[in-house]
Parts: structure tokens; C-alpha cells; sequence
């Protein structure tokens, strides 16, 4: 009996029941995807500053590894280095892919959510053309950010939406337009190479 009110206190911990479930099919789901193809918008949002920019991405996730295309930057992943093309600069900025909690990268965004967050089941809202169950999660370290809300299509068991609320007032919105999943991907798409990118410096900050 002791073990079981155990197990019931650390569940509460981390969260309700609703939104622990959900989070683990969810996870469950994602990380079975031998590779993920996203089409997605950003959003910036803070009123206090009178900002609210807003721009498209396309994202291509393989286990730890990624590419990442956004606002004139085409980040690379290995898993083990970022390569980060600024094509305004011209330049080319290598760094070791640190795995420190603060930083959310696009396979934390994707899935292991139950490891570092506490969960909340919000409600079932009719969202995207579609029901959908909204989650909120609460950093169980102290973090940058205090939130971050899921929007989950309900039937496929599939991210709609993810928005962190910053301590500065400032929420950072990834609205996904477009989902494949196992799409066939050339490995040498997480590897940088120099020849790719002519006339550019490149900076090793390792």
C-alpha cells in the first residue's frame, strides 16, 4: 500500500493523469517516426515591446539529428555539432550541440515532454479544423520560459501547435502547416559540407 501512495504522489508531481497519458502516446508516437518533415510558422509575440513578427520554416528531424531552415539561417545537426549558416553574414558559426536543459531544441520540442516538465490537461478544444486536447507544461527546473502549451490533434495523436511564455512577456508560437512522416532522407542532409556553401566564413566557437 505504501509503494502505491508513493506512485501516487510522484504522479501528481509530475502531473495529471489526462495529460500524462497523453504525453506519452504522444512521445510514443513521434520517436517510432524513423524520420519527421515539418512545414511550420513562427510566431514572436511580446505587446509590452509592440512586437508581433511572424515567419515560415521547414524543419527535418532524424533521431538527434536535424536540419533546420528559418528567416535566412539554415541550422545542421549531427547530433553532435551545429553547423549555423547566417546567409545576411555570410558566415558559417560551428558549436558543439551542448545537451544542457535549457536549451529546447527540435527534438525536445517533438517529444520528451513527461521528463522535464510537470503537465496539465487544460481542456478538448475544436482547433485547426480539428478536436484537439490542450496540455500546459510547468519547467520542473527553473528555466527561462514558465510555460509551454501543447495543442494535439486528438485523433492522430500529432503536435498542432506549441507556444513558450517567456519570463520577459514574450511567447514564441510553432503552428505546424504540414506533417510527413518516414519521408526518405539522405544522411549526408545532417552533415555540413563546406563545398555547399562557397565564399562564407566559417567560425569555429567549440
Amino acid at each position: 500500500a505504501f509503494s502505491g501512495i508513493a506512485q501516487d504522489i510522484e504522479s501528481i508531481e509530475k502531473g495529471d493523469k489526462k495529460s500524462i497519458e497523453l504525453l506519452d502516446r504522444l512521445t510514443l508516437k513521434t520517436e517510432a517516426h524513423k524520420t519527421i518533415q515539418v512545414e511550420f510558422t513562427y510566431k514572436m509575440l511580446n505587446e509590452e515591446a509592440n512586437i508581433n513578427e511572424s515567419t515560415d520554416g521547414k524543419l527535418l528531424v532524424m533521431g538527434n539529428k536535424y536540419r533546420l531552415n528559418i528567416a535566412g539561417q539554415d541550422v545542421i545537426s549531427d547530433g553532435e555539432t551545429s553547423w549555423t549558416y547566417i546567409e545576411d553574414a555570410e558566415e558559417v558559426q560551428i558549436n558543439s550541440v551542448e545537451d544542457s536543459e535549457e536549451a529546447i531544441t527540435p527534438n525536445k520540442l517533438l517529444s520528451s515532454y513527461n521528463d522535464n516538465f510537470r503537465s496539465k490537461f487544460i481542456k478538448e478544444d475544436f482547433q485547426y479544423g480539428t478536436t484537439a486536447n490542450v496540455i500546459d507544461l510547468t519547467p520542473i527546473e527553473g528555466k527561462s520560459y514558465y510555460k509551454v502549451r501543447l495543442i494535439i490533434d486528438k485523433e492522430k495523436d500529432q503536435l498542432l501547435e506549441i507556444t513558450i511564455f517567456d519570463k520577459n512577456g514574450s511567447t514564441y508560437s510553432y503552428i505546424i502547416n504540414k506533417f510527413l512522416a518516414n519521408v526518405d532522407v539522405d544522411p549526408e542532409m545532417f552533415s555540413f559540407n563546406a563545398e555547399d556553401f562557397p565564399d562564407t566564413d566559417i567560425i569555429d566557437m567549440r
